[in-house]
């Protein structure tokens, strides 16, 4: 995803210069990655700046998508897909597209435009956890290129561990406090167990 480093880093901070105050993110769907996009969009987003996304053939919101942000602490939960229609395009001043094999639709208007082609995760196959893996990839690519774009530093990575390890002696205080955050963990998608 990153053979074009250079080229969406440079559209990212030039758009971050123009200072957009309506920022559209575009797929067909509008299902997973611009979904993601507008979620992470809108917590890294200064204050004034709206945030939205749309599709050309809207369908519902990923369950994996929404798992994968709640996973950073970005609920999407109550996001709904849109179609192009429902967007008013005169307000709008960027549009950034997300598809990568599809056509990606084309919006109305003279709003600056800007191209991620990312791969769709909702296209992935197999086990539950390598479709929430293409998911995650997804997610972590536009976490990277929306913190250039909003100034929040330059992070080639997401810092987050796969797997958790409950070392240490057990107790009764110890015992209860790890029974109710295992759970939690484990919703997290992390994999804990414990070593002896």
């Amino acid at each position: 995803m990153n053979r074009r480093i250079g080229e969406w880093r440079a559209e990212a901070e030039t758009l971050r210069i123009q200072r957009p105050r309506n920022i559209l993110f575009l797929c067909v769907a509008n299902s997973a990655r611009s979904q993601i996009a507008e979620g992470i969009a809108r917590s890294l987003a200064p204050p004034g700046v709206k945030v939205s996304s749309a599709g050309s053939f809207p369908a519902s919101v990923r369950p994996q998508a929404i798992r994968v942000l709640e996973e950073i602490g970005i609920d999407i939960s109550g996001h709904r897909s849109k179609g192009m229609e429902s967007i008013d395009a005169g307000s709008v001043d960027a549009v950034i597209t997300l598809c990568a094999e599809e056509v990606c639709p084309v919006f109305p208007g003279k709003p600056v435009r800007i191209h991620w082609g990312l791969p769709d995760p909702a296209a992935v196959t197999g086990t539950e956890e390598a479709r929430l893996n293409a998911f995650r990839s997804v997610r972590d690519e536009l976490l990277i290129r929306l913190k250039v774009l909003f100034g929040h530093g330059e992070e080639t990575a997401v810092k987050r561990p796969r797997a958790i390890a409950i070392v240490g002696n057990s107790g009764a205080g110890k015992t209860t406090l790890l029974e109710g955050l295992i759970p939690a963990l484990k919703r997290k998608g992390l994999r804990v167990g414990a070593v002896k």
